[in-house]
């Protein structure tokens, strides 16, 4: 009997040992190895994936008093992992002064806290009575290495923009719904050719419950694109997200 008692405990830490290793080949995900032709250092794994999601960490201070931080994010694929997080750099009287209005630059890092993607945002007027001061964006990968950027087209009712590459070509636009907002839970933003005849994939805002939507400016994105689509124009679809949420989504505290 005292033997079996003894054994019970080391079985039982076997047991939760399995169980962890498990857990964690179920957290990995594989990375190409790097020197993939056209790919951007750190980009890697952008070439085989066709959705991701990003969400919005709730900061508590923000909640509850309503002082504007920095915005931080993570980047998911579709199994839930974490793959890159995104941290906004600015400083108190931008974030408290200029709300959703304020110029930024998202640093994105990847797992092992390497900077691969840098999204660039100045300060513009968001009046759609003056065409001559539209949105805009820009995205390096590596930093320092511009990949393209996010320009806004004037339209007095619907949100649109023009995805251009680095040679500051349009490669691919972005339709949003009226006002860029919409009755439903959630709200579209459509990726298209150039001619907008096809689809290729949408910019989604996806409805995170009442009392969050209510109460904080935190938000949950999803991206679908091609899976073949050029890796440059993944990273700068990241950047899009950003400028769409600052844009529309970024209001409770204004």
């Amino acid at each position: 009997m005292t033997e079996v008692l003894y054994i019970i405990p080391y079985i039982l830490i076997m047991y939760i040992l399995g169980h962890q290793k498990v857990y964690s080949k179920m957290n990995m995900y594989t990375v190409p190895p790097p020197g993939i032709p056209g790919c951007p250092p750190g980009l890697e794994y952008l070439t085989q994936v066709d959705q991701l999601l990003i969400k919005q960490k709730v900061e508590l201070i923000e909640a509850l008093v309503g002082f504007e931080s920095n915005n931080k994010y993570e980047v998911r694929n579709s199994l839930g992992q974490n793959v890159f997080y995104a941290v906004e750099e600015n400083d108190c009287l931008s974030r408290q002064c200029c709300g959703p209005l304020r110029s930024f630059t998202i640093r994105v890092l990847d797992n092992y806290s390497n900077e691969i993607i840098t999204v660039s945002r100045p300060l513009k007027c968001m009046s759609c009575c003056f065409p001559c001061c539209l949105q805009e964006l820009e995205v390096q990968a590596p930093p320092g290495n511009t990949v393209g950027y996010v320009l806004q087209q004037w339209h007095p009712f619907s949100p649109k923009f023009i995805v251009q590459n680095e040679n500051r070509e349009p490669v691919l636009k972005i339709n949003g719904p009226f006002c860029g907002w919409s009755c439903l839970p959630d709200v579209d933003f459509e990726i298209l050719t150039m001619d907008e005849v096809s689809k290729i994939g949408k910019i989604s805002k996806q409805w995170t419950g009442l009392l969050r939507e209510i109460f904080t400016d935190t938000d949950n994105f999803g991206i679908q694109f091609p899976m073949d689509l050029d890796v440059k124009m993944k990273a700068t679809m990241i950047g899009a997200c950003f400028l769409i949420d600052f844009m529309f989504f970024e209001t409770n505290n204004v």
